[in-house]
């Protein structure tokens, strides 16, 4: 390349092909730099005062290179920059040579600039099928409709440039909007034009045939008809080629007949007018040919960075357009067409359409494998052109038809979906992360709408050429989805049944939380919660940080989590998802019990202090009770010492050593006279046993809790397993079985033979045992408590 710079006549330009080709290397391969000097922190960074002596331009690209990758080891990104490649270079060359043409003198950059401008427009309007359209070149992709809505107004309004909005308050102009547009669209337009909210009109989509996110033109044929009953003015409809959030189109041709019958301005948008590019073209996308204005994104189709978007429309008056501002006579104006003039002609007519062409095939592979994949339903509209694919994970309901794997919108039972929302909504949402996170390349999105609930949105048009994407990782993508069905599937069907175990359980509350993906939300109830209040309460804290750690300890497959309650401050055990049969009724009696375990430890420790106190008051005021006895019994000279202790000589008294004793089982005074006389402490009182904390149940040695059974697991050999399950049933039947009474010394023992039955019997009874089905798990206890 530097070699065909060299032959370029103007020195300025081969100069500026080079230093962008150097500019653009550093700042790519700046990441693998920053990656060597993480600890090394450059100055630049830091703002400051602007530099007498200026810098050179590799100083500036390393500015620029700090500020864009300095905080990566702070703060790690989620994606990394894009390789825009080759064609992205073009397209960011077309902002320098933009800068360098404008400073030729006016009569070349007239020329120069309407050249470039005729030239965008002509290959726009063949390549999407728009005969003798117009081009508009924003940086917004809003704002060339706003344009449009001028143009209309001055079209409409032959006294607005005179009377101004005078005109508009005599006859209030109305916008239509499907309820399916993307959101803010309408306010925008309000600001933009200084219109008031009441001149949007929303258009609902079909509620009862046809796709529910189309709108429905025979209620928009009522609205119109309304609006003009009351002396408005019908004056635009925004129509969808691909809705903003399923890719949905709406039924452009009706919508042109109606608009030509009420004398409407009817634009189009979405990313389904991509599909115009390539040879075959559904009807209603088709039907976008023959629209006002239609607004395209050619950046995000082709993967071309800083391209601006195009709006084309068809006007025969250049003055109205002059005045709506969709033309301009300043040449820079006119140069926002440099980018894509350049980019279109390095692309060609071929690469454009292969780009589309390989997204559209994208969502087709995609579409195709998922049909095959249980629990997938897939929303769309047109399965042999939809170039977007909407999916989501489904649970069938319980005596229900099973639902097709890929259904059509107005096919849904509005019950059905309500109820498999609620259920399946914190999943879908799981699952859409996990896959972001997966598949990177794939550009998936997750989206919540308003019937089908959380759905996961595939739509490589707008990723495919930005992010790289490939057939591999469509089929990649697939493989993720197979792997986390065992998961959500079980997950689905364990909560229903943790539910009932948690509301039959005592003390346990279980929260409803539509946000957690898990099993399932629990909340111990201690003696002193109180039920009424939202606030945060530490004593219920302290309970549940100290049963999550006795559950994490426990080593089990499954994940606690705690946090605050959905709709309040309290503490509560979240239960994660499960990808094994899981016994529910152990997992909730595990948590019950060392719930109420841990609190009767935290109340005994309270009471026991509280006992202690008040037994060493009562002690001493019986300790000075008895001092003040040994006085009277002694008398007073006995207490002067002189007179003491010649009266202690001549007469000694024989008194007993009397104390206090604290007996911490039974929480009472003793008399330590026991002790001093038969020199042995003792108590009468037996200290009450340990109680159990959980229920013993037998499993498998290596078995994990919570688990039913581990037949045929990768824990343990199949061989190793059923021998020792035997044994253990052998074990079992051996010290179950009452064992014959034992002959008297001097009694006649038994016949050989009638000992012969019952032995037979018995080894048959082992071997009957061994077999029974109820039996055929080992009995194996568990430890005694989860203290």
């Amino acid at each position: 390349m530097d070699a065909s710079l060299e032959k370029i006549a103007d020195p300025t330009l081969a100069e500026m092909g080079k230093n962008l080709k150097e500019a653009m290397k550093m700042l790519e391969d700046s990441q693998r730099r920053t990656e060597e000097e993480n600890g090394k922190k450059s100055s630049g960074d830091i703002p400051g005062p602007l530099q007498g002596s200026g810098q050179d331009m590799v100083s500036l690209l390393q500015l620029v290179q700090n500020l864009m990758h300095g905080d990566e080891d702070e703060e790690p990104q989620s994606a990394r920059i894009q390789n825009i490649g080759e064609q992205g270079h073009i397209a960011l060359l077309g902002h320098s040579l933009g800068a360098y043409i404008s400073t030729l003198d006016k009569e070349k950059l007239r020329k120069l600039t309407t050249r470039i401008l005729s030239d965008t427009t002509l290959w726009l309007c063949r390549i999407f099928r728009y005969e003798n359209g117009c081009a508009y070149f924003h940086e917004e992709e809003r704002e060339g409709l706003a344009k449009i809505c001028r143009l209309a107004i001055h079209s409409r309004y032959e006294d607005f440039v005179v009377d101004g909005f005078n005109v508009l308050y005599n006859k209030k102009p109305v916008i239509y909007l499907s309820a399916a547009a993307r959101p803010g669209l309408g306010q925008y337009l309000c600001n933009q034009l200084g219109l008031p909210f009441p001149c949007l009109c929303r258009v609902p989509c079909n509620t009862m045939f046809g796709s529910q996110h189309q709108m429905d033109v025979a209620f928009l044929e009522k609205l119109i008809k309304d609006d003009i009953e009351r002396g408005k003015l019908p004056l635009l409809l925004v129509a969808n080629a691909g809705t903003a959030a399923v890719g949905h189109t709406d039924k452009i041709g009706r919508l042109k007949e109606l608009c030509e019958q009420y004398g409407i301005w009817l634009h189009v948008e979405g990313v389904n007018l991509a599909t115009l590019a390539l040879g075959y073209v559904s009807s209603s996308v088709l039907a976008a040919t023959k629209c006002d204005s239609m607004t395209l994104t050619p950046g995000p189709w082709l993967g071309l960075p800083a391209v601006p978007a195009v709006t084309l429309y068809k006007h025969d008056d250049p003055a109205l357009t002059l005045v709506a501002g969709l033309t301009s006579n300043k040449p820079a104006d006119k140069l926002r067409a440099l980018p894509l003039w350049l980019s279109l002609q390095y692309l060609g007519l071929d690469g454009i359409v292969e780009r589309i062409k390989h997204a559209c095939q994208l969502s087709q592979r995609l579409q195709e494998s998922l049909k095959k994949v249980n629990h997938i339903k897939i929303l769309v509209e047109d399965e042999l052109s939809s170039p977007v694919v909407v999916f989501r994970f489904f649970q069938e309901l319980p005596g229900s038809d099973p639902v097709p794997k890929a259904v059509s919108v107005p096919n849904m039972a509005p019950s059905a979906v309500g109820r498999e929302r609620h259920s399946c909504d914190a999943l879908n949402r799981w699952l859409g992360e996990q896959l972001k996170q997966l598949v990177p390349t794939s550009g998936l999105t997750v989206m919540d709408l308003e019937v089908e609930g959380v759905c996961i949105r595939f739509s490589p048009l707008m990723t495919a050429a930005v992010l790289g994407t490939q057939g591999e990782d469509v089929d990649q993508l697939v493989a993720c989805v197979q792997s986390k069905l065992p998961v959500l599937t079980c997950t689905l069907q364990l909560r229903e049944e943790f539910k009932q175990e948690v509301t039959a359980t005592a003390g346990l509350l279980h929260v409803d939380d539509p946000n957690w993906p898990g099993i399932g939300v629990v909340r111990y109830e201690h003696a002193n919660d109180d039920k009424s209040s939202l606030k945060l309460d530490p004593e219920g804290e302290k309970i549940h940080a100290a049963l999550l750690k006795k559950l994490n300890e426990l080593e089990s497959d499954l994940i606690f989590k705690m946090g605050p309650e959905y709709k309040s401050m309290k503490s509560c055990i979240y239960v994660d998802m499960a990808s094994d049969d899981v016994d529910i009724s152990e997992l909730v009696e595990t948590i019950a019990v060392t719930a109420r375990e841990i609190e009767e430890n935290s109340r005994l420790l309270e009471n026991m202090t509280e006992v202690v106190r008040k037994g060493i008051q009562e002690a001493q005021v019986q300790l000075q009770k008895a001092n003040e006895e040994r006085l009277l019994e002694e008398g007073v000279l006995r207490q002067i010492p002189v007179v003491g202790s010649v009266l202690n000589w001549f007469s000694p008294v024989q008194a007993s050593q009397k104390g206090r004793t604290f007996n911490l089982t039974a929480g009472s005074l003793e008399s330590t006279e026991h002790t001093y006389v038969y020199k042995v402490q003792g108590t009468s009182v037996t200290p009450p046993q340990t109680p159990s904390g959980t229920r013993t149940k037998q499993r498998l040695p290596g078995q994990k809790p919570f688990r039913r059974s581990l037949r045929g697991s990768d824990a343990l050999s199949e061989t190793s397993s059923v021998s020792h399950s035997e044994d253990l049933e052998k074990v079992e039947q051996l010290s179950s079985a009452p064992e014959p009474d034992a002959p008297e010394p001097g009694g006649p023992e038994p016949p050989p033979s009638a000992c012969a039955p019952q032995d037979a019997e018995q080894t048959g009874a082992l071997r009957s045992g061994a077999q029974r089905p109820e039996d055929d798990r080992p009995q194996v206890e568990e430890p005694e408590s989860l203290r």
